[in-house]
């Protein structure tokens, strides 16, 4: 008796281990919620756009998604994004004009696929005149 009752508590106590490992394990964003991120913050770096936190959150919580998960370089996925944005960036570059034109049909104030996400620099700029940020730093998110 005592060999049969063994087993069926080794299995027990693996399936109760395996529930508690199960709820410390995330799944990874689906890859369009990384790409917008990265669209996103690219957008801004070329363009000179500043990103609207409160939007900017609500389309990443379409995916099921916050802004620390995808921020470059610290979140979990910060460094995928970081790819993704290192070559949206140089395509952009290389058409700039256009590219930014298009993104902010997209993403701007009136927005066709969400509203007020890339705001224009000048919109948020504090009255005093703030110098401005150095070349090639991170876009600033603001709330």
């Amino acid at each position: 008796m005592p060999s049969r009752l063994a087993p069926a508590l080794a299995g027990l106590v693996l399936f109760g281990a395996s529930g508690a490992a199960a709820q410390q394990i995330r799944n990874a964003p689906p890859p369009r919620a990384l790409e917008t991120a990265a669209y996103i913050f690219a957008a801004a770096n070329v363009c000179g756009y500043q990103i609207g936190v409160a939007p900017f959150e609500t389309l990443l919580g379409r995916y099921d998604v916050a802004v620390e998960d995808v921020r470059p370089p610290r979140g979990p996925f910060g460094a995928k994004v970081q790819t993704m944005f290192t070559l949206m960036s140089n395509q952009m570059m290389a058409n700039r004009d256009a590219a930014c034109r298009i993104v902010a049909t997209e993403y701007g104030p009136e927005g066709t696929v969400a509203k007020g996400i890339l705001l224009p620099a000048a919109a948020q700029a504090p009255a005093g005149g703030a110098p401005p940020a150095p070349e090639g730093s991170a876009p600033k998110i603001v709330q």
